[in-house]
Order: C-alpha cells, then structure tokens, then sequence
C-alpha cells in the first residue's frame, strides 16, 4: 500500500515511528515532514500530503499534530480527501466503514503511541462498505464538484 505521512514538530516522534513500522510491514510510505522537532506549521506539511491522496499517488494518509484538529482541517479542504481525526480504534473503523475516509487524522498529545498503530492498523486494515453509505459518501463529494 502507498502511504502518504506527514506530521508538524509536536507529531514527528510519532510520524518517524510509524514511518519505520509501516515499511517494515511492506508499506511503501512517501514522508512529507516534518522533518524535526523544530517549531514548523502543519500546514506545510500536510497539504502535499493531502494532495497525494487526493491526486491517487498514495492510498492513504496519516497526518499528525498536537490535538490531530488542525491537519484534519487543512486536509479536508483539498478536493477528494476524506479527514477523519480520530481518538479509539473504533472511530478509526467506521471512518472507514461509513465515511469511505483515505486520511487518518490524531493528535500525538491526545493517544498514546500504542493506540496511535492500532488506529492506523484498524484503518488501513477495514474496507468501505458501501451501501447507504456511499449515496452519503457522493454528496459529500458533490459538495466541492467532484
């Protein structure tokens, strides 16, 4: 799977861990930064993030920052991304289940490191359902003209 992974300083011990653990998985991972723990805006890092997913160069994205709100917003403005911030496993699986979403949102102040590869392990793992969801999934599309 093509993964695209960003994070700004506060996600960056986390974004390099998983980087590490999703290769070693067989993922083939495209890391957008941050590329320290020096002060950075998020912005920068998960927008070409973003735009890969929604340009259909990576599968999915994983973005993270302090609280996982604000690459969750900037994320959401690019036309054919589906953020979903997450906190448990369970919101991880029915972002995917219900919301067919392909970037996967936290904050590394919020879950721990443990929790966080679960989450990302549940997500990449469950597919779309389909069904009545996807007639919600085509509205919210139909919301920026895709």
């Amino acid at each position: 799977m093509r993964i695209a992974l960003a994070s700004d300083h506060a996600g960056f011990a986390y974004k390099e861990r998983l980087r590490q653990l999703l290769q070693e998985a067989g993922h083939e991972v495209f890391d957008y930064g941050a590329h320290s723990e020096e002060s950075s805006d998020y912005p920068d890092f998960a927008v070409p993030a973003a735009q890969a997913v929604a340009r259909g160069e990576a599968e999915y994205g994983i973005l993270i920052c302090g609280s996982g709100v604000g690459v969750s917003i900037v994320a959401n403005k690019i036309p054919g991304v589906r953020a979903a911030n997450c906190c448990s496993e369970e919101m991880a699986r029915l972002s995917r289940q219900h919301n067919d979403a392909n970037v996967l949102t936290f904050g590394a102040r919020l879950v721990s490191f443990e929790d966080a590869w679960r989450m990302v392990q549940v997500f990449l793992s469950t597919p779309f359902e389909g069904g009545r969801h996807a007639r919600r999934v085509e509205k919210i599309h139909r919301l920026t003209g895709q």
